[in-house]
């Protein structure tokens, strides 16, 4: 049984910042289910990539409904999201997924959610970082969730966006002028931990899987392209030196991503900061969403018991 520590002699009003980070980002769902245990109260939310989808759906009211429904899913269901996106800019052109979250959630406008939010997006033409604070929900996360290769760019006004990751995985700065308590940063993309001893790698997805879930096109074409697109994706362990295309561009993105988030870091401090493990999960671990929800339990659960010592002391 989970087990909180109480914290509530006075509501405390929280800006939440929630990092990119792909599989991993599904730890955010826990650390907000025990923030909310806790009795804070989340005001504002800034998220970047996974991190701007489950702050989004969060500031919607909608998480219980996400998480009910992330952790039903399998690798199976995981590829029939997939909707393939030939000369869109990416291997999936990403409104499959967008679709059914629309159906799951509703649609929304973000000037008019019960808490304050911003999606970090990365614009392809300024080379800037894009702040998207008004307007339909899943544009901004559309756009913020565009992971370069995997899925297409977005075109919003005169910017072409693509993944937040990208620019800033770990958005504290849309939260600095919040009239708010405290500051907590959840980052998913912190030091690998030993202890875990995961095998993260995902499984092989079938030449069939794939086929099924393809458009409707000719026998032919389908199987040609179900063929390429599991060869691109991540195929196992990458302990024999064989590395996939995609599962290399992954482990790039991972990369810059543990560096930025590191120099966000250095450049601003929030009250309370929760770093889950980079090793915790591989970029497309979706199956795992129990474990990881529950990763993220924890380790704000421990983050809140060492706060309340530290008051207890001074």
């Amino acid at each position: 049984m989970r087990e909180c520590y109480n914290h509530r002699m006075t509501t405390k009003k929280i800006s939440l910042v929630l990092s990119s980070g792909g599989a991993r980002g599904l730890a955010h769902i826990g650390a907000i289910q025990c923030l909310e245990e806790e009795g804070y109260e989340i005001r504002y939310i800034s998220g970047s990539s996974m991190g701007a989808l489950i702050g989004g759906i969060h500031a919607a009211g909608k998480l219980d409904d996400y998480a009910t429904w992330v952790k039903a899913l399998r690798r199976k269901d995981i590829v029939q999201l997939l909707d393939f996106g030939w000369g869109h800019g990416g291997l999936f052109k990403g409104e499959r997924i967008i679709d059914a979250l629309r159906d799951l959630i509703g649609e929304h406008v973000i000037e008019e959610l019960p808490i304050g939010f911003t999606a970090v997006a990365s614009d392809l033409k300024s080379k800037r970082e894009v702040w998207l604070n008004k307007g339909p929900l899943f544009s901004a996360i559309r756009a913020s969730i565009a992971v370069p290769l995997v899925f297409a760019p977005v075109t919003i006004g005169n910017k072409l966006l693509i993944d937040g990751g990208v620019l800033n995985p770990l958005p504290i700065a849309p939260t600095l002028n919040n009239e708010t308590d405290l500051t907590v940063a959840v980052d998913v993309n912190g030091r690998s931990d030993s202890a875990l001893n995961k095998d993260l790698q995902t499984s092989s997805v079938t030449i069939q899987t794939l086929s099924q879930a393809g458009d409707e096109v000719e026998d032919k074409f389908r199987r040609a392209i179900s063929t390429f697109i599991e060869n691109l994706l991540p195929t196992g362990s990458t302990k024999s030196g064989n590395h996939d295309m995609l599962g290399i561009a992954m482990e790039a993105m991972d990369a810059m991503q543990v560096s930025l988030a590191r120099h966000q870091l250095s450049i601003y401090t929030p009250e309370i900061i929760v770093q889950l493990p980079r090793n915790s999960a591989s970029f497309f671990n979706f199956e795992r969403a129990h474990e990881l929800i529950e990763l993220g339990y924890e380790r704000m659960r421990t983050s809140l018991k060492i706060l309340k010592q530290n008051d207890s002391t001074s």
